[in-house]
């Protein structure tokens, strides 16, 4: 039998990978055991429903990686610009965030929000600390900026059809003469 962390890891990568290739609907404890070859019982003593899977799966791509302990103040909003958009970028994908815009899966759509809530939160504390430092403006709206990356992501998916390769450094440009103290 595979180790604990081997047969966990198995369930978050198939809960992802049916959520970005099917919509949230598509997430059940039978389609996960399918995709996974991890057995059903395997999965019910791990999670008591489909909830605590996504939920589980998801939390694992959004959380943030840590802020290098002295980052620079230039590195400080370029790691915002790829943590801000991680969520999406590796989590749910964009058929994920349509479904949850449209609130196809009234479940799905509660959990991700509050998986947000967290990441954000953790967003938000660096975007202080910078403040609190000087290193960013302090009148800068922390959700507005964390907004404004996330849109800009969004739109340029929607515009183009890709995120195009050189927009985090394009996003950059535009908003560090902003942010800067």
């Amino acid at each position: 039998m595979p180790p604990r962390s081997e047969v966990d890891h198995g369930i978050a990568d198939a809960t992802l990978s049916l959520l970005r290739s099917k919509g949230p609907r598509s997430v059940t404890v039978e389609a996960v055991a399918a995709r996974s070859g991890i057995a059903k019982t395997t999965i019910y003593r791990r999670h008591r429903h489909r909830r605590d899977m996504l939920s589980d799966a998801l939390t694992r791509v959004t959380a943030p990686e840590p802020l290098a302990e002295h980052a620079e103040p230039a590195d400080r909003l370029r790691w915002l610009i790829r943590e801000a958009v991680k969520a999406i970028e590796v989590g749910i994908g964009f058929g994920g965030f349509a479904a949850m815009l449209t609130d196809e899966d009234p479940d799905f759509t509660e959990v991700f929000r509050q998986i947000l809530v967290g990441q954000r939160a953790e967003l938000e504390a660096v975007i202080d600390a910078a403040k609190a430092e000087g290193v960013f403006r302090a009148d800068i709206d922390d959700a507005t900026l964390v907004d404004a990356i996330v849109g800009a992501h969004t739109a340029e998916r929607a515009r183009t059809g890709e995120v195009a390769e050189g927009w985090e450094e394009r996003l950059f440009d535009l908003f560090w003469p902003i942010v800067r103290a």
